[in-house]
């Protein structure tokens, strides 16, 4: 037979699991997917309507290279190398960026449009460095 304070101390232990559960559970709600691409919102258009302009600008999203497959995702379609995209032509992929061709213009997708490289030998007086010594 049960103790009724050993049965009580089992209540209390899975009531406290169950609520530290439920309360993990609410704070996990509000965390972010970080592979999710970020919303852009634009200003309405002048003339009064709104257009998101970010929606028609084309956004590269992902670049998967790997042996015998290489695909960009670009405003959630998959393209390969000479694949068509709207009206461009899809002619180069890399690592970080997807160039188009539309006629005589080309136009090139940055994976990461707001972070440019640097060379990491460069010292801060813009002299570059001997990292070899």
């Amino acid at each position: 037979m049960v103790k009724p304070v050993t049965a009580l101390k089992t209540v209390r232990i899975t009531l406290a699991a169950s609520v530290g559960i439920l309360s993990l559970a609410a704070f996990a709600q509000g965390l972010k997917d970080p592979t999710r691409p970020p919303v852009i919102a634009a200003a309405p258009a002048p003339g009064g309507t709104a257009v998101d302009a970010a929606a028609t600008a084309p956004v590269l999203q992902s670049v998967v290279i790997a042996p015998g497959r290489v695909v960009a995702i670009i405003s959630g379609q998959t393209v390969k190398l000479n694949d068509q995209f709207g009206s461009a032509r899809v002619i180069k992929i890399s690592e970080t960026e997807v160039v188009l061709r539309d006629g005589k213009e080309l136009r090139t997708l940055n994976l990461f449009p707001n972070i440019h490289k640097k060379a990491s030998n460069d010292k801060p007086d813009g002299k570059a460095g001997n990292r070899m010594q």
